[in-house]
């Protein structure tokens, strides 16, 4: 294990190596590199290499086409392209074979998916890590100014991270590539379609903001941060656990070949934990919020329309406690209080939806077994309400079991308020990591994924809660319709 690692991440590196290659001796297809971080674009940026990434091309088909493009071209470019096509082709597996049906995990690691090394991943955690500050009611200002980043350097990782460029109001955005349920495209590409569809404050066309900018580089939190305003708290999560089903599994199954007792139990409780239907939960929630929401012109009347619509729903949330995070979510939304967003007026927000995938077995004094298979009653859901408390959620990734092992904290994916029905049907958007074009990493993607896509998650996590907070209406960054990629 520890010497596939080795080698995997060797080619990683010499994928990296060939695409800044690429990009100094051939313009066009290294334009296209630059723009893609990916050997995809490499491929379509040559006309005798173009071919559809919808349909990945064979392995043996791309090489015949790669030795006529090496043999028009300089050896050095050569051996640029050849790393580009090891990297994609013999490391990341598609979308298509990666994920499994309905909400199976991605085959291996977030890090072996994306191409990233040992040090990227703990550059990623640290920043990760840090960042959970902001989310601290009474640490920091809900919205953090661009001068506040230093405060999530640690001190023990490389913050190579950069704030994207300004994009003029009036540029178009590129057309996204598209495979296997995914659309993807650059970050500078992201905020010029976000300037186009997303950025409308009472009915005006905005520019991305410097702070917004310095939000959206995060990465996969960034993106759910730009588009609701308050760094992510996480207060009011939903999943669904099937008790009945982890049960009936822990006594009529047994450990696979090689599998711990521990690792068994992690593997029955993450399969138990169904996607669809907590993401079901929340949209059902934020459903029965917007209904209250409607006419109410203070907190007191929307908390009394709130528990009229639980009551004619017989729904569990009904009970919970008055100072619980459910029935406190509004009054805790900064937009909610700010002069230009809901002014203390209920009827002038919104309920909208994230995702949050991340590890259970968080615990530093518990199990080292669970730090590394999964905790089984960790954030597990409330069987009547759905809810997930998420006070122990310290963004603490998952502990190697094996040398070479590395996993990434937390992904989010941002959903907002859709009106399609069928969950397979909706768009998710989310990143690769934070932006840092200028370090080993290389730029930040964004990508938009279809439910299915989304809901696979990675090995490096185990929990899947659908999370439920509020922005204004005159917003426009959560609309009904969500077309995936450009146009």
């Amino acid at each position: 294990m520890a010497g596939d690692d080795r080698t995997a991440t060797a080619i990683s590196r010499l994928c990296r190596i060939s695409f800044r290659l690429v990009a100094a001796f051939h313009p066009v297809a290294g334009a296209a590199t630059q723009e893609s971080a990916g050997c995809g674009a490499l491929l379509t940026a040559h006309p005798s290499l173009r071919r559809s990434l919808a349909c990945p091309a064979s392995r043996e088909s791309t090489t015949k086409e790669l030795l006529i493009f090496m043999y028009k071209r300089r050896s050095l470019l050569a051996f640029a392209t050849v790393g580009a096509v090891i990297c994609t082709a013999g490391v990341m597996p598609s979308v298509s074979h990666a994920a499994s049906g309905g909400d199976g995990e991605w085959e291996g690691s977030y890090a072996e998916t994306h191409g990233l090394t040992a040090e990227d991943v703990k550059n990623i955690n640290a920043l990760n890590k840090r960042a959970l500050a902001a989310g601290q009611p009474g640490n920091f200002p809900a919205e953090l100014p661009p001068s506040a980043s230093a405060l999530f350097r640690a001190p023990d990782a490389v913050d190579d991270r950069v704030t994207p460029p300004a994009e003029p109001l009036n540029r178009m955005p590129d057309a996204y590539r598209a495979y296997g349920g995914r659309a993807t495209t650059v970050v500078n590409n992201y905020i010029r379609k976000w300037q186009q569809v997303y950025s409308q404050r009472g009915g005006n066309q905005q520019q991305m903001t410097e702070e917004q900018r310095e939000q959206l580089s995060y990465g996969c939190v960034g993106v759910t941060w730009v588009n609701t305003g308050p760094y992510p708290t996480n207060k009011l999560a939903f999943a669904f656990f099937d008790e009945n089903k982890y049960k009936n599994d822990l006594e009529n199954s047994r450990p696979q070949p090689n599998e711990t007792q521990a690792e068994f139990e992690g593997r029955i409780a993450k399969d138990s934990f169904d996607e669809g239907k907590g993401f079901k939960r929340a949209r059902e929630v934020a459903s029965v919020m917007n209904k209250a929401l409607d006419s109410a012109h203070d907190e007191g009347t929307y908390i009394d329309h709130l528990k009229t619509e639980l009551a004619n729903k017989h729904d569990a949330l009904l009970y919970e406690d008055s100072r619980s995070s459910f029935y406190s979510a509004l009054r805790n939304t900064p937009s909610f209080r700010e002069r230009d967003g809901g002014n203390y007026d209920p009827s002038k927000m919104k309920a909208v939806v994230y995702s949050k995938h991340f590890w259970s077995g968080q615990d530093q004094r518990g199990s080292s077994d669970k730090r590394k298979y999964g905790d089984p009653d960790a954030f597990r859901p409330d069987q009547g309400t759905g809810l997930v408390d998420m006070s122990r959620d310290r963004n603490i990734p998952r502990s190697p079991a094996k040398p070479g092992e590395s996993w990434v904290n937390f992904d989010y994916g941002w959903f907002g308020a859709q009106a399609e029905a069928d969950a397979d049907k909706t768009v998710w958007t989310h990143a690769n990591h934070y932006h840092a074009p200028n370090g080993g990493m290389g730029p930040m993607n964004v990508y938009e994924s279809k439910f299915r896509n989304w809901s696979a998650g990675y090995a490096d996590f185990d929990r899947g809660t659908y999370v439920i907070t509020f922005i204004p209406k005159s917003w426009n960054t959560a609309p009904a319709e969500v077309k995936q990629g450009w146009p």
